[in-house]
């Protein structure tokens, strides 16, 4: 990385000026102590932050471009399973001395062109030396107070219905453990998709929502609890991403459940089903009905009418093994932690 040129911080302000939308159209100039945007009338701000770290988040050798793709789709995914319309974001980089400028620049730039798809752009950020290479991305977007769907309002009755594809992320972590050096497995281990459309949609007929950044089961338990409800999850009909439907069941739920989906959870009233799924159809989306709420507090798997608990989440980020000092082994399974620890998941 050293034979090329460093990233010189006064430098990189000007290139970004010149190269990013905001740079240019912003309210302040990108440079100034802070950005300036226009709430819509009406609407409320919805803020979310995140933070990918190198060799925790994601490899060393991955692609800058999709790194920048990656940290601006996980808060883009936040904002998604609120409802929320993106506007900006604000892209902090913690790199070591001598980091190569090109490699800050394709960072950003795959930031940038991330939040385009979406009407959004990068508006600001911060640029800091560190021992490990970072990447903080903090999103802003727009949504009406009534169309929130927090997560605390699943009601008993409703129907549990998830957006695309249950395992994708699994699918590329379980690649990727198998072939780290392999170019295409780092990418799509950083294949972030954020459903803002489907989202957008959601909020106004959804009762709750979450994205599936911890996996399906995770969010199940998350919106169970939050909710003070009962989730039951038919196994049946759920929509296992290819090289999981025809897996043996042990590993299907194990990388089915893994974590970094990126799809939306939702419970929809029985009424508003149809409609639902017939307006993420014409986002070209999926949304399929795949449980029910009712009334209690646990998070169930049914298989052929039989229920069972779904398990605890494989990731603990602060975990140590006791008396050792060290991280737990445990793999992540989710929204940052899902390409933790780097190697064979328990």
């Amino acid at each position: 990385m050293t034979d090329r040129p460093a990233l010189r911080e006064r430098a990189f302000h000007g290139w970004l000026k010149r190269h990013l939308v905001a740079g240019r159209e912003g309210r302040l100039p990108l440079g100034d102590d802070a950005a300036a945007l226009t709430p819509p009338t009406g609407r409320v701000a919805v803020w979310t932050i995140d933070a990918l770290i190198e060799g925790t988040h994601f490899p060393p050798a991955a692609p800058p471009r999709w790194i920048g793709r990656a940290a601006a789709g996980v808060s883009l995914s936040d904002l998604a399973a609120k409802g929320a319309t993106p506007d900006g974001l604000v892209i902090a980089l913690q790199i070591p001395p001598g980091t190569p400028d090109a490699w800050a620049r394709a960072v950003l730039l795959g930031a940038e062109r991330a939040a385009a798809r979406f009407g959004a752009r990068v508006v600001g950020g911060d640029t800091k030396a560190s021992p490990t290479p970072a990447v903080v991305s903090s999103a802003l977007g727009w949504a009406r107070p009534d169309r929130l769907a927090p997560r605390t309002a699943a009601r008993p009755g409703e129907v549990v219905a998830v957006t695309g594809v249950v395992g994708r992320g699994g699918e590329a972590a379980r690649r990727f453990f198998r072939r780290p050096d392999d170019p295409r497995a780092q990418r799509n281990l950083l294949d972030v998709r954020p459903r803002v459309a489907e989202g957008r949609i959601l909020g106004r007929l959804a009762s709750a929502m979450l994205d599936t950044s911890d996996g399906l089961a995770e969010a199940a338990r998350l919106l169970a609890a939050a909710s003070r409800v009962s989730i039951d999850l038919d196994e049946g009909r759920i929509p296992w991403a290819d090289g999981l439907a025809a897996a043996p069941r042990r590993e299907r739920l194990r990388w089915g459940f893994f974590g970094g989906d990126y799809e939306l959870l939702a419970t929809i009233r029985p009424d508003r089903l149809s409609a639902a799924r017939s307006a993420v159809a014409r986002t070209g989306g999926r949304l399929t009905p795949i449980g029910t709420v009712t009334a209690g507090r646990r998070a169930r798997l049914v298989r052929r009418g039989r229920p069972e608990p779904l398990g605890p989440s494989t990731w603990d980020p602060f975990a140590r093994r006791a008396g050792r000092g060290r991280r737990s082994p445990r793999v992540s399974s989710s929204q940052g932690e899902r390409y933790a620890q780097v190697g064979t998941p328990t």
